[in-house]
Formats: C-alpha cells, sequence, structure tokens
C-alpha cells in the first residue's frame, strides 16, 4: 500500500514537471500532449469508477465523453454566433464560461447515464457490454445526422471558453485548469471508493447475494456508479473539445470507447490512480511509435497483450503488488 502511495505521488509530479519544464523550454506542444494526457486520464478515472468498483464492463462510455463534448460546443457556438439555444417557453442564451459549460456537461451526462443505466443495467455480462456500445452508436450516427451543428463535420469554436481570471489560450493556464479537476476527481472518486457506499458496491461486484441478504439493492448501487462515472466522463469530454476547440461524432465512436478502456486496463483496473498511468502511457507511445509508422497501434495491442497475460492488475499491479487500493 505505501508502495502504491509512493508511485501515486511520483505520476502526479511528473505530470506537473513535464509542462513546467516544456514552458521553460518553449515547447507548447508538450504542454499539449500532457493536457491530453490528463483528460484522457479523467476520462478513464471515471469508466473506473463502473468497471474497477462495480465490475460494469461499459463499452459505450463515448457517449458520455460525446455529450460532454456536444454540451460545450453546442453552448460555446450560440455565444460566438450571438443566438439564443433556445427562445420557448424561454430564452437560454449560449455562453463562453468554462464553470458554465461543465455544470452543463455533468447534469447532462448524468441524466443520460440514468436512462442508459435503468435500460441497460437490466441485463448483464456481454448484453450488457453490447447494449452500451448500441447506445453510444447511436448518438454518433444521431450526430451525423444532425446538420445543425455540423454534422459529419463537427463544429468548430474559434476561441476556448473563458475561465475567470486566466487566459485560457495560454496552454500551460489551460493544463494549469485540467491538472486542478483530475486532482479533484481523483479525490473525489478515492473518498467514494472508500465510503460506506464504495464498500457496498465493491461487496455486490464480489458478491450480490451476500449484498442482497443485508438489505442493499444491486441495481441502485450499479445505476448509481453508472451515473457517476459518466458524469465524470462527461466533464472530461468537455475539457476535450476545448483543448481542440473542436466537436465531431468521432467522440461518440466505438474507437473512443475502446480507447477509454484501454487506459482503464494498461494502468489497473480497480487502481483509484491506474487510468492516470494508461492515459499518460497511451500518449507517450501515441507521440513516439506515431513517428514511426502510421500503424503503431499494432504495437500498441502487443503491449496490451502483455499486461493482459502477464500484469494483470495493469502497471500499477506490476510495480505496486496485486492487491487493489479499494479492496
Amino acid at each position: 500500500m505505501k508502495r502504491e502511495t509512493y508511485l501515486n505521488a511520483a505520476l502526479l509530479l511528473i505530470l506537473l514537471v513535464i509542462p513546467l519544464w516544456a514552458q521553460s523550454a518553449d515547447e507548447p506542444f508538450i504542454i499539449t500532449l500532457t493536457t491530453r494526457a490528463v483528460i484522457f486520464a479523467i476520462a478513464g478515472v471515471g469508466l473506473n469508477f463502473a468497471l474497477g468498483f462495480g465490475g460494469l464492463v461499459s463499452f459505450g462510455h463515448a457517449a458520455f465523453f460525446g455529450i460532454g463534448g456536444y454540451a460545450m460546443g453546442i453552448l460555446a457556438y450560440h455565444a460566438q454566433t450571438y443566438t439564443p439555444l433556445m427562445e420557448f417557453p424561454f430564452v437560454i442564451e449560449g455562453t463562453k464560461s468554462m464553470p458554465v459549460i461543465w455544470l452543463t456537461a455533468i447534469i447532462t451526462s448524468a441524466l443520460v447515464a440514468v436512462g442508459l443505466g435503468a435500460l441497460s443495467l437490466r441485463t448483464s455480462g456481454v448484453y450488457f457490454i453490447m447494449i452500451t456500445l448500441a447506445f453510444a452508436q447511436m448518438f454518433f450516427f444521431f450526430t451525423i445526422s444532425w446538420p445543425t451543428y455540423g454534422g459529419e463535420d463537427g463544429l468548430s469554436i474559434y476561441i476556448r471558453n473563458d475561465f475567470p481570471g486566466l487566459n485560457t489560450m495560454d496552454p500551460i493556464q489551460f493544463y494549469a485548469i485540467c491538472y486542478v479537476i483530475l486532482l479533484l476527481v481523483l479525490f473525489f472518486v478515492y473518498r467514494a471508493a472508500h465510503s460506506p457506499f464504495g464498500l457496498a458496491l465493491s461487496a455486490a461486484r464480489q458478491n450480490e447475494d451476500r449484498i442482497q441478504a443485508v438489505g442493499q439493492g444491486p441495481y441502485r448501487l450499479y445505476l448509481t456508479a453508472y451515473v457517476i462515472s459518466g458524469a465524470i466522463t462527461g466533464l472530461a469530454g468537455a475539457l476535450f473539445a476545448d483543448l481542440n476547440r473542436f466537436v465531431s461524432p468521432t467522440m461518440f465512436s466505438w474507437q473512443t470507447s475502446g480507447e477509454i478502456m484501454i487506459f482503464v486496463i494498461l494502468g489497473g483496473v480497480g487502481r483509484v490512480f491506474g487510468p492516470v498511468a494508461g492515459a499518460a502511457l497511451f500518449i507517450l507511445l501515441e507521440h513516439q511509435l506515431g513517428g514511426l509508422s502510421e500503424f503503431w497501434h499494432i504495437y500498441l495491442g502487443a503491449i496490451l497483450l502483455g499486461v493482459v497475460l502477464f500484469a494483470r492488475g495493469g502497471l500499477f499491479g506490476l510495480f505496486a503488488g496485486r492487491e487493489v487500493a479499494h479492496d
């Protein structure tokens, strides 16, 4: 446990030092890469809350990632075009305020997660995996056929949204925002995992009959975990869209769901900091191997296969031991 704590601290320190070094070396591209890693880490932490702590193998978390992205895109689009988002029964304006956009992304993703989870959790196993994938693909094809917001071409936002007191167009300042949000999300997930709810969720994952015997409903626990997971992933989607100043239907694609799953598996399923390590490794491989070949995913597949076969606990299981933090 102490070794894992040291690894967690080292990982956070590395993610802090790299952009500071890049800022001093005038390497804004490195800051952007690290920002991508942090945002993907938030998405991975979101999925890990459902997968690692609740045992819910969702292959459709791109739905929440995309909802968060489009929440940002739609609000910012109406703000930059000076057109109201809604005029009836009352006028709703667009906004460029990041806190308002984040809150909208979180609430919208959570509400969608309630509906999708209520239906999906009536199934289990491979059926749950496929129904979550099907829902994400429904959103994907809906946004392709949504010409109001760009359809297949996506939607561009010319200037990054605003945060009080900061210049968000400065890469290091936008990175600081994302880094602080990652810290807050990690703190929330850690406390939730060790709360009575988190312990009950972990027990339900291990033995549903035992939970039912003490008067707890596994369905309610799973649904709550799924909603929290979706809300966190939606927040990551809003940040990712702001980073790129662009949203498109690819945020809903099954490839996006697969990548978020890879972050969790590489870092360690059920480890609070596992997806952070997985996302950082993914971005590192993408940057280093992507320059060697456009088929760099072959190497990623080989590494993922090695992790699955020989390091079942991911990177954290390999270096910190097999004991999972929340057990």
